[in-house]
């Protein structure tokens, strides 16, 4: 289990005072308000201010709340009402801190409604500054609350106001967390656009301080995006320009801070860049990754060895990074210097968080010389610290994580105690983020105690915890996204499992088979949020109603579990679900899937495809076999779980009959329940948009060859399609497509051309002339004239495209493809054919299409007929559909 908290990091600059939150970013500034009269303890107020400043800097925000309070209500009896009102801005931030939305709420709504009230007299200069910072606040805190549009058009707001100021700084703060709005809200070329123009103006700068920070705050948003590669470069200039500032003026130390943090930030994006590596089942580039990360973390351990948090920082970084990649000899080395160090800062957040982190490390070398009872105590005294400073956040976090200790060491009633003190915690503050781990870590000691129903419970909670918490989770904790596997899928995983052991007749108690269903959607859900790093999907229709019309049609949830294969079935005419097992585990499950997966790009690798789709025919569909020939079912539909996701369900094959599964059943794929309403292409005018790329490409540094087949692909659509438009090399542009898809009503989209398929947003393309169409683009891009309007793309094919190499989650990218592009149903490839069967495919493909079959007939039709003269599942068995199968 991991715990995620966030290390916020604050700066003075000049003689300005200034607040950070971790969401916002938000500057306040101190200065005294112009046509005020000078108040006789205007010095002792303004000792207020900066002893406030330094408890929240500290991480003291309860002390902190106290003497702004105090500040305000000086600076109130003194009429002296911009200070004021920038105190009570400061107020917010510290009580968003301490969880207490209520009053952050009321505090800045006062800020705002002081503010206006001065607009009725002459406006300055000053008060417009600060009326912006109060409204950038204001926006943070409705961001944090899942109010996404709300801030986005309250920062938009004051953007026009640092506009009008000439505020470089604070406009650069601004624009960044709009494109982090915008991308929560799924507008992402309007992010990217907002993000390059700031990449952009910030280049075109002079070298200076703020070019440094602004640089060094893009370099982190991008990262939380997804798009690592571009937050190294961008960190990189962050770093140079500091370095080049700070050479010019050497007793400048503020630079030496700033020169640490991009380094710390580079390395936490090489660190990124590891799972990114593993998931693509990349090992080297992960093992050289986090060598990069290594030296990163220790080059900023150098520069601010004279900055005792920076230093403190960088070092645990790397502790943790040492720890994971086992460099245990090293990590040893560094114990001591933490060590010390921890036991020396004065309390606050930030001295419990590092304890925290310490402590975790700790408890990962315990097999190596490292005792528990030494954890225990780093914990307890986190815990003590959090009690001094009223921090129920902090305190949480410690008691959870010293739960979870006392849980891996096999004291569980101390486990179940401290884990039940950290939920009152968390849920006394409403920290649904901390709360979910927690009854996760319930539900893990209550099933290890054998109470089954109360685990089960506890886990119900936690994946409630999670479902509220969808916009928190991908917008704005960026730690989540790149550990969803090790923090988030768990918990679903183990819930389902929960759930099916509770299952002791599946006719008598339908409800756990309904809910574990549920779950498995919700999963794929998450999985697609995080792979967009955004909240993107809305449960539109219910399936079970669809299916229940369709009575010769099916749908099949296999459920993969550590040590079985659970298939869920609903049969139509009837209200009971089934359930079988397939005591298969889990790794021999994917072992077999991957070995399949690397063997169908290979057309002469038949004899071997054939053995291993013989064995996963024996696992999904024989348990379920007699019930779908009783009831006469023609069509099946997959909502697939995890690796199973990287194969066509088409090749199972039936070695008592000697038949693959697409012989017997049209086939279509579901990722989860996120449909549009389904409408047959037989009741829609045929109108295609085909475009493709058939010459030698170098884009981007990739090397694609020439596809000899999409002209005659090309010609075979449109000779079966009334009504078409074609954008054939030069003419198939990212421009052209987005005229086309806005200018005219396209039932179907058809593009033969490269593409890549990858767990890694990055990587998921498809190649235009002259670029690389990103899924983020291209998602916005088809949704141009928007789903809700009739002319709704009713079938998106994405010919000649493939999933990535070695990456066992590539179909993730193709799910995402599907369920934002807005179309009702996509057909793709899952490798690359260039070879005549794919034009004559889709020419068969489209004369069934006319001829009114469903999308999954017209699929199985086409694979038959290729394979009635080329039985090599590589020529027939690459084209997937996904989504409204009519």
């Amino acid at each position: 289990m991991t715990i995620f908290f966030c290390v916020f990091s604050f700066a003075i600059f000049d003689s300005s005072i200034f607040f950070t939150a971790a969401f916002a970013k938000s500057k306040v500034l101190y200065f005294p308000a112009v046509g005020t009269k000078p108040a006789v303890n205007q010095t002792q107020i303004f000792s207020l201010v900066q002893q406030s400043q330094a408890l929240y800097e500290g991480g003291e925000f309860t002390e902190a709340v106290q003497l702004l309070k105090k500040a305000a209500d000086e600076f109130k009896a003194n009429n002296n009402v911009l200070n004021e009102a920038i105190a009570l801005t400061n107020l917010s931030l510290a009580y968003q801190q301490l969880g207490q939305w209520q009053q952050a709420n009321e505090v800045i709504s006062q800020t705002i409604k002081l503010l206006q009230s001065l607009k009725d007299s002459d406006s300055s200069q000053e008060q417009s500054q600060v009326f912006a910072q109060a409204l950038d606040v204001r926006g943070g805190l409705e961001l944090a609350q899942g109010q996404t549009e709300v801030a986005l058009n309250t920062w938009q707001s004051a953007a026009k106001i640092y506009q009008q100021l000439d505020d470089i700084s604070a406009l650069i703060r601004n624009r960044i967390n709009q494109a982090q709005a915008m991308q929560a809200l799924g507008n992402y070329l309007q992010a990217d656009h907002t993000l390059t123009s700031l990449r952009e103006n910030l280049q075109k700068q002079a070298d200076s301080a703020v070019k440094a920070r602004g640089l060094y705050s893009l370099g982190n948003v991008l990262r939380s995006l997804g798009y690592l590669s571009d937050s190294h470069k961008i960190l990189e200039e962050s770093y140079s320009v500091a370095e080049k500032v700070g050479s010019a003026m050497p007793t400048a130390g503020g630079y030496a801070i700033a020169q640490s943090n991009a380094l710390l930030s580079l390395g936490n994006t090489a660190r990124a860049q590891i799972y990114a590596q593993l998931s693509l089942g990349n090992s080297s580039s992960a093992k050289d990754y986090a060598q990069t990360a290594i030296q990163y973390y220790q080059q900023a351990v150098k520069i601010g060895a004279t900055i005792p948090t920076v230093r403190l920082q960088a070092q645990l970084n790397l502790l943790r990074l040492l720890v994971e990649q086992e460099e245990v000899s090293t990590a040893k080395a560094l114990l001591a210097q933490i060590q010390s160090q921890i036991d020396n800062l004065p309390p606050s957040r930030t001295a419990v968080n590092y304890r925290i982190n310490f402590a975790q490390s700790l408890s990962k070398m315990k097999q190596n010389s490292v005792e528990p009872k030494d954890v225990a105590k780093m914990l307890a005294q986190a815990v003590q610290v959090a009690k001094s400073l009223k921090d129920q956040r902090s305190e949480s976090y410690a008691l959870g994580i010293l739960g979870e200790l006392y849980e891996q060491t096999g004291q569980l009633s101390d486990a179940k105690g401290l884990t039940q003190q950290a939920l009152v915690e968390a849920e006394s503050i409403d920290a649904q983020d901390i709360a979910y781990q927690w009854h996760w870590q319930m539900g893990r000691i209550l099933q290890k105690q054998s109470n089954i129903p109360a685990a089960t419970d506890a886990y119900s909670r936690a994946y409630n915890a999670l479902k509220s918490l969808r916009n928190d989770l991908v917008a704005i904790n960026p730690d989540v996204q790149f550990s969803f596997r090790e923090s988030i899928e768990p918990v679903y995983r183990q819930y389902v499992d929960l759930l099916l052991q509770l299952q002791e007749n599946t006719i008598q108690k339908p409800d756990n088979l309904i809910q574990a269903r549920q779950v498995i959607e919700s999963l794929q859900l998450a999985e697609l949020d995080n792979f967009f790093r955004s909240p993107c999907l809305i449960p539109r229709v219910d399936l079970d109603k669809l299916v229940e019309k369709e009575k010769s049609t099916t749908v099949i949830y296999p459920i993969i579990l550590d040590n079985r294969l659970e298939i869920i079935t609903r049969l139509p005419g009837q209200d009971t679900i089934y359930r079988k097992t397939a005591k298969i585990p889990k790794n021999i499950l994917e072992k077999t899937v991957e070995q399949l997966q690397k063997d169908l790009p290979v057309a002469s690798r038949e004899p071997d495809v054939k053995q291993r789709s013989q064995q996963l025919y024996d696992w999904l569909i024989r348990p379920i076999e007699a019930d779908l020939v009783s009831k006469g079912i023609t069509s099946l539909i997959f909502v697939l779980d995890g690796s199973l996701r990287n194969i066509p369900m088409g090749i199972l094959y039936d070695q008592q009959q000697q038949k693959y599964l697409i012989e017997k059943y049209a086939i279509s794929l579901m990722p989860g329940l996120q449909l549009l309403p389904p409408k047959s292409l037989h009741n829609v005018p045929v109108n295609a948009l085909v475009a493709g790329v058939d010459q030698k490409r170098l884009i981007e540094g990739k090397s694609f060859p020439e596809l000899l087949n999409v002209t005659q692909e090309l010609k075979q659509i449109q000779s079966s399609v009334k009504s078409s438009k074609q954008l054939l090399n030069q003419e198939f542009t990212k421009t052209n497509l987005q005229n086309q898809i806005q200018s005219t009503s396209f039932s179907i989209v058809h593009l033969a051309t490269h593409g890549q398929f990858s767990s890694d947003i990055e990587q998921t393309y498809i190649l235009t002339w002259d670029s690389l169409l990103k899924v983020r683009e291209l998602d916005s891009l088809l949704r141009a004239r928007g789903e809700s309007r009739p002319e709704t793309i009713e079938l998106l094919v994405l010919s000649a495209c493939k999933t990535a190499t070695g990456d066992k989650r590539a179909a993730l990218g193709l799910a995402g493809v599907a369920v934002r592009a807005g179309a009702r149903s996509t057909l793709a490839t899952l490798w690359t054919i260039d070879d005549e069967s794919t034009s004559e495919f889709m020419g068969e493909l489209y004369r069934q299409l006319d001829a009114g079959v469903t999308k999954a007939q017209a699929l199985q039709r086409a694979q038959l007929a290729i394979l009635a003269k080329e039985n090599r599942p590589y020529f027939w068995a690459p084209y997937v559909l996904l989504g409204n199968w009519l």
